[in-house]
């Protein structure tokens, strides 16, 4: 059942990278700038999750996030910030490493590894997962539409 979800979750986050590029909406500048652009944005992402503000946070976050954890458990824009502010889910440290970007019109697809100590309500933990995300310019910004993680086997 669980395997469904996730392949249910990755599906979903497929369609949402095609719509978007199938708008017809090209970035600015080049590829190469436009790749720097997003891990920009992405490594905005990585510091705002260990020092959390509801401004840092909602500057990166799209409107309509879907973001599916790899417990199953899917998260909108409201409890993934409010998660993160509220110490629920508290990240000490987080690393990334074997990120790749694609962009394709206005849409970009970012995989990595994120391995990271944990502190979520109070209890201390370690995670190690594959990250697949999905970020969307809009307004000139980059944003996170659309994220699935899938715990790494140990």
């Amino acid at each position: 059942m669980f395997k469904k979800i996730i392949l249910a979750t990755a599906a979903a986050v497929t369609i949402a990278a095609l719509a978007g590029c199938a708008t017809g909406t090209a970035a600015t500048g080049s590829s190469a700038s436009a790749e720097q652009a997003v891990a920009a944005a992405a490594e905005k992402l990585r510091v705002a999750m260990i020092d959390p503000t509801p401004a840092a946070l909602t500057a990166l976050v799209a409107d309509d996030l879907s973001y599916g954890h790899s417990g199953g458990r899917v998260d909108t824009k409201d409890s993934f910030i409010g998660d993160l502010i509220a110490g629920k889910s508290d990240f000490v440290t987080i690393a990334i490493t074997d990120q790749t970007i694609k962009v394709v019109g206005n849409t970009a697809i970012v995989r990595h590894t994120l391995t990271a100590d944990t502190n979520d309500s109070g209890k201390p933990g370690k995670v190690q997962i594959k990250i697949l995300g999905v970020w969307q310019q809009q307004g000139g910004q980059w944003k996170l539409l659309a994220r699935q993680a899938v715990r790494v086997a140990a």
